[in-house]
């Protein structure tokens, strides 16, 4: 997997956003915001490739979570970033 190219997390008033670069991704319709664990997992692999397990561990790592619930919000997230074409 990988984070779709054109789009940048940029701290916007204290909240981490993301912003579109590019005429192609603009789409003004919709604001990306995400959470302090959403940030830490575009941080870590934005501008490469990626597996779900390499998320887990970096939530695992970072967080007092299981690897179970980890998989889990971490589906949810991949699901939530397709949905809205931050990923390729």
């Amino acid at each position: 997997m990988k984070i779709k190219e054109g789009f940048e997390l940029r701290d916007v008033c204290g909240e981490s956003v993301i912003v579109a670069t590019g005429r192609k991704n603009i789409d003004f319709s919709k604001v990306i915001s995400l959470n302090e664990s959403a940030s830490l997992m575009w941080r870590a692999f934005v501008g490469r490739d990626f597996e779900v397990e390499d998320m887990v561990k970096v939530l695992t790592d970072n967080y007092e979570v299981d690897d179970e619930t980890a998989r889990k919000d971490i589906s949810a997230l991949i699901a939530q970033w397709r949905e809205i074409g931050l990923m390729d």
